[in-house]
């Protein structure tokens, strides 16, 4: 790949479509909302970083999810305030759950290991 940002970024975006897809239709459970999130964290980190190991990004990935949904935890007025705005809502969540956290986990896995097979298959072939 030369420039793998650009892949990275249409990534993204186009699972930012999707998630904001998935919460628009009733029958889509809202898990995958959440397993969305995190593949899409998981691309934002690539990214910024675009030639650590796959291994760092998933992990960082994790961290950045764990960290965000464990932060639900903080009812402090002024984070209450944040929440009640788009970017709050979107990006803080409203509520602790452990099922994001599973949703999370899977998400960034999925994420791993679907790059991983797609750079095995894109090495194999140029070669």
């Amino acid at each position: 790949m030369k420039n793998p940002r650009i892949y990275y970024t249409l990534i993204f975006l186009s699972i930012i479509f999707l998630g904001i897809l998935s919460r628009k239709i009733s029958f889509i459970p809202l898990w995958i909302g959440d397993f969305l999130y995190a593949v899409m964290i998981y691309f934002l980190v690539r990214i910024f970083l675009p030639f650590k190991n796959a291994i760092s990004i998933a992990c960082l990935s994790l961290l950045i999810c764990y960290g965000i949904e464990f932060l639900q935890l903080y009812q402090g007025e002024w984070m209450i305030e944040l929440r009640k705005t788009l970017f709050g809502r979107y990006v803080l969540g409203q509520g602790f759950l452990w099922e994001d956290i599973i949703a999370y986990t899977f998400g960034i896995l999925i994420a791993f290991i679907a790059e991983k097979f797609t750079l095995n298959f894109l090495n194999r072939k140029s070669v």
